[in-house]
């Protein structure tokens, strides 16, 4: 066998050395050093475009449903019923687009889980103003209070409209009960206004490094993880019986609403929501920079897949889908659940994309379990 002189191996192990680093070079890194993307300004449309003044006007609507609310309460009819019922609705709504920001102060006060937690508890809150001992700050009235307890009270509390207005005048703790719902909610909705107003703006949008407790990766983390389990899951995946194996009518959002029913304008008012803020589009100050354009930008540094057209797209078609579900998703998934189950399907492919690709494109690691179930 023939010796490779040390001057060969040398000059072998230089060559090789100077391939390696020179590809290297050639290979895009979307490193933090390569990654330029001004997240500060992205934060700030964040902040300034929908977080603040969703939460402004959903404070507004509140204002307003416990305006109705003390009107009903003060003398109770038919007429301050259905006032009281439409306000419900406005505000409502109103909720969908910002219950995806359960972050600071919002994260601290459990907000999502004092606000819209269904199905609701019907006996514990029936028990609740029969003993009129209550305490709504537990963990274990979650189900008793928010929205789903107001739907309740105001829809489904009696067997009629007139049986419901007789029973509010007739007993006094079922006025108390509606009263401190709707002002536990004002209260709370309000403390995360101030919050935001007065001085955590700041700290958000200072905060734009990407660590794992930086304020873009855990709004990303935030924002995945309420459409993964209360947008896809809580509205769509539980009451078709996706997790059980069965359906679960009475697992619907805005179970008792008529005339309109609720469920499915709550639901695509969430999932349009959820769309604009993933482009950035605020119907408060206009476009801006957002996880589209970010997912765009790291493209260009990997020349890698259009992973924002691809969950554009992905949204797009689970909401043509969602269009053709009844209005009621209680009759939708007793008649034909074969369509709730579409729906959840398209839903779970924008899931896919955004915890594989997204997360990865972003250098994002996900910061929760799993929401399925």
């Amino acid at each position: 066998m023939k010796k490779i002189s040390q001057l060969g191996l040398a000059l072998f192990f230089a060559t090789l050395s100077t391939v390696w680093i020179g590809c290297g070079d050639d290979m895009p890194d979307p490193s933090a050093d390569n990654d330029q993307f001004d997240r500060s300004v992205m934060l700030e449309h964040w902040v300034d475009g929908f977080i603040i003044p969703g939460y402004k006007s959903y404070l507004e609507a509140i204002d307003s449903l416990d305006a109705k609310a003390k009107k009903f309460v003060a003398d109770p009819d038919i007429s301050r019923l259905n006032d009281l019922r439409n306000n419900f609705g406005f505000a409502y709504n109103a909720w969908q687009e910002v219950s995806m920001f359960e972050i600071g102060r919002a994260e601290e006060l459990a907000l999502r889980k004092h606000t819209n937690i269904y199905p609701t508890n019907r006996e514990e809150i029936l028990s609740n103003i029969i003993s009129e001992t209550y305490n709504l700050t537990l963990p274990s009235t979650f189900d008793q209070q928010g929205f789903p307890a107001i739907e309740f009270l105001i829809y489904a509390v009696s067997e009629t409209d007139l049986l419901i207005v007789d029973l509010f005048n007739s007993n006094v703790a079922y006025k108390t009960y509606l009263t401190d719902l709707v002002t536990k909610i004002r209260i709370l909705t309000g403390e995360v206004y101030t919050n935001w107003t007065t001085g955590y703006r700041e700290m958000f949008i200072e905060d734009d490094g990407s660590s794992a407790s930086s304020s873009v990766n855990r709004m990303v983390n935030d924002y995945l993880f309420y459409y993964e389990r209360f947008l896809r899951s809580g509205k769509i995946g539980i009451p078709a019986g996706v997790f059980s194996g069965s359906p679960l009518t009475n697992n619907v959002e805005a179970l008792y609403t008529f005339t309109p029913t609720l469920s499915k304008s709550l639901y695509l008012n969430s999932l349009s929501s959820f769309k604009n803020f993933f482009e950035g589009k605020s119907k408060y100050n206009g476009n801006g920079p957002s996880l589209s354009e970010y997912l765009s930008y790291i493209q260009t540094l990997t020349s890698g897949a259009n992973i924002s057209s691809a969950i554009e797209a992905a949204i797009d078609n689970a909401i043509e889908v969602s269009n053709g579900l009844d209005d009621d998703f209680y009759i939708q998934v007793e008649e034909d659940n074969s369509k709730m189950l579409a729906t959840y399907d398209a839903l779970q492919e924008v899931t896919v994309l955004m915890k594989t690709d997204m997360l990865s494109a972003l250098n994002v690691s996900v910061d929760y379990v799993d929401a399925d179930g």
